[in-house]
């Protein structure tokens, strides 16, 4: 079909946009000599630690499409293509995250200094930042799939593309957030709680490493993550699209029943159009809300994707069935966005309620913003099993027998194709984070400084409502990447039934080990970030200790900076390997030994490993996203709650109330910003493991039977 040329051209359109943008932030004044000291700092950390992380990760990327090469291109005949696609898909996440990345370090110093002439002046320089990073990651992503299906004509080596993607956004993510968190950590409970300094206060040594940190977390990092989801959302339809069964029940009306795999390309691409729609809708007057203008962009790209997919669907004669399944998914993503900023807004009650019980202290805190996360669970489930139950049957029902797993990817890919948008409102958050710390560290008027402040209360919420939807997102795409892995394992066993029934002992043992897997997961990266945040701590307590004048702000005495930036940067590298190595081997290990086990049991259970690997992706799962939810909604609050108090409210900045949040938001930094919003990631990785080993794992299991 001559629509799916949509796909390359709107990802091309969507890069030239971002460079359009690039060019329009970086055409802004970058201020004063002191902003651009202090933001050339934050830019050389940046950029030392992203290089040193894809050096270590190039290691990793070239030894993984060895092992792809020579297990699944020589030896099951799948071409040496396996390896090198997997290549391509680490090596454009990398990019997607590094311009991203850039453009933010070139925006925040630009939007301080906007923000001496009014908000309206420095919104927009920060919020286009931010939508260089969305448009390059969906123009990359979307381009990637295109040029690898439309060279190659096979959806398996755009699984290999995926898994390319996916693995470097989990590195990312993780050791990005490993860093964030170290330093953030560090610069709360010294600087604020022990010495009573402002936060962003230049004797603060973790001060340019916390800016630095909201770089490679919040921008490379989540780019990356969001980058992985989007294309294996993709990706996943077209597999389910391919499959022979659903394409002898394509309704005969709809012509040739391959458009099933070309179909996700053209939702995608219609998504960078109603993207860049979206991007030029944002505005904010002099005394304008940006919460409001974020929001507003969300809403507006999702009624005008709604609009566009519904013409082409009926331009194009698609059963409407999968345009109402498309629709399902993005009202459900609009959803969790709301509830999530309801959980975690500073102007809505959970925050304000936590915020009030830090007058008892600590303890009570915690307490608090811990239960509101755990409530906060109930309303994105319900909405994704909601969705995914409505686009099953409008898909079954309507489009045809077989055609439910379909409807419930295609949901996935709905929610997943605003991604343009939702990104650019993510990399907002830190680029104006990073602007109010150089406008204090710059020593810029209040006036400024509170103009930065409404700034960055916009982007806190943003980025927790991009939490919020990408763990929604993943949630969809992986229940379609489960029937992805079941149809590979049906095709490469000519068609025989493989089933995940609980009463299998096989798929319940699989299910038990990988309920256990996220919180395992989370542990390790959340006990790196204490190990790393633990020599953080004490290497500001020395320079305060040993540094003459440091804490009274002495004329011409400085900390060192570089010191607690190289902590941060070698402890995150060290941190981030053990983790996400143990996914993938634990994965394989489910697959491979499960069935040595099953061999040896014979039947009818001679493909138990087979089954044990589908019960192991079914309980990460579910188990994957509690645990995700509760640590990304918990940890947006207790940060909204000490923002509270420091607003004025139950004592201000200084009280025993603000001290107990700061300990309520250090707990929750690394549930936030390291260990919940890589499980979404983790949960895609493990099952595109399973989906690119499957192929092997089918011959493994044939041959010990």
């Amino acid at each position: 079909m001559d629509w799916v040329l949509l796909a390359p051209i709107s990802a091309f359109i969507a890069i030239l946009f971002s460079i359009y943008l690039y060019s329009y932030v970086y055409g802004k004044s970058s201020g004063t000599a002191k902003m651009q000291e202090i933001s050339g700092a934050i830019k050389e950390g940046a950029r030392t630690f992203l290089k040193r992380e894809y050096k270590t990760l190039a290691v990793f990327v070239i030894i993984m499409a060895l092992i792809l090469t020579v297990t699944l291109g020589v030896g099951l005949g799948m071409g040496l293509e396996i390896g090198l696609v997997y290549i391509f898909g680490a090596v454009c996440s990398a990019i997607a995250g590094f311009l991203g990345m850039e453009v933010a370090l070139i925006a925040n110093g630009r939007t301080a200094n906007a923000a001496r002439e009014g908000l309206n002046k420095a919104f927009p320089i920060a919020f286009r930042g931010g939508a260089v990073m969305g448009l390059s990651v969906v123009g990359l992503a979307l381009l990637g799939v295109s040029i690898v299906y439309f060279s190659t004509g096979r959806p398996d080596l755009v699984l290999g593309f995926s898994f390319g993607a996916s693995a470097l956004a989990l590195f990312a993510k993780a050791g990005g957030g490993i860093y964030t968190k170290t330093a953030d950590i560090g610069a709360d409970l010294v600087g604020k709680v022990e010495m009573d300094l402002p936060e962003d206060d230049p004797r603060n040594p973790a001060v340019i490493a916390d800016n630095v940190g909201d770089n490679v977390g919040d921008v490379a990092g989540m780019g990356a993550d969001l980058f992985d989801s989007y294309v294996a959302s993709i990706m996943a339809v077209m597999i389910l699209g391919a499959s022979t069964s659903l394409q002898q029940s394509a309704d005969s009306s709809f012509g040739d029943p391959s458009a099933y795999i070309s179909l996700p390309l053209i939702f995608a691409g219609l998504g960078i159009i109603a993207s860049i729609i979206g991007v030029f809708l944002v505005r904010v007057g002099k005394h304008g809300n940006p919460g409001k203008a974020l929001n507003w962009g969300t809403y507006s790209t999702c009624a005008i994707l709604i609009a566009l997919t519904f013409l082409i669907t009926y331009y194009l004669d698609f059963p409407l069935g999968i345009w109402g399944a498309l629709a399902v998914g993005l009202i459900a993503g609009v959803i969790i966005g709301i509830t999530t900023d309801y959980y975690t807004s500073i102007d809505r009650m959970p925050a304000k309620r936590t915020a009030e019980s830090s007058k008892t202290g600590a303890a009570i805190n915690i307490i608090t913003g811990f239960s509101y996360g755990l409530i906060s669970i109930f309303p994105p489930l319900l909405g994704i099993a909601l969705a995914s139950a409505i686009a099953y049957f409008i898909c079954e029902l309507t489009v045809g027998a077989g055609f439910g797993v379909y409807g419930v990817g295609m949901s996935a890919v709905g929610m997943l194709s605003i991604v343009g948008m939702i990104v650019a409102g993510d990399a907002y958050g830190p680029i104006v984070d990073n602007s109010k710390g150089i406008a204090e560290q710059a020593g810029m008027e209040e006036e400024v400084i509170d103009i930065a402040d409404r700034l960055d209360a916009a982007g806190n919420t943003a980025k927790a409502i991009t939490k919020g939807f990408a763990i929604g997102a993943a949630g969809l795409t992986v229940l379609a990447l489960l029937a992805a892995y079941q149809e590979i394992i049906q095709t490469r066993m000519n068609g025989a039934q493989i089933s995940f029934d609980l009463m299998n002992p096989f798929v319940l043992t699989g299910a038990f080990i990988g309920i256990a897997m996220p919180a395992l997961f989370s542990a390790m990266l959340m006990l790196g970030v204490g190990k790393n945040a633990f020599r953080m701590i004490e290497e500001i307590r020395r320079q305060f200790r040993e540094i003459p004048g440091l804490k009274e702000g002495k004329e011409g005495v400085k900390p060192d900076y570089t010191k607690c930036v190289d902590i941060a940067a070698k402890g995150a590298l060290k941190e981030l390997l053990p983790p996400s190595v143990l996914i993938i081997v634990v994965t394989l290990a489910v697959g491979f030994v499960g069935q040595w086990v099953a061999s040896q049991i014979g039947p009818p259970y001679e493909f138990g490993g087979i089954q044990a690997l589908g019960g192991y992706l079914g309980g990460s799962i579910f188990s994957g996203l509690i645990f995700a939810l509760l640590m990304s909604n918990s940890g947006g609050l207790w940060d909204n709650a000490k923002k509270y108090i420091e607003a004025g409210h139950f004592g201000g900045k200084g009280s025993d109330a603000h001290k107990a949040a700061i300990v309520g938001d250090t707990v929750g930094d690394p549930f936030k910003d390291t260990a919940g919003p890589s499980l979404n990631t983790m949960i895609t990785v493990m099952s595109l493991v399973a989906s690119v080993f499957a192929p092997l794992i089918v011959a493994f299991a044939l041959l010990l039977t």
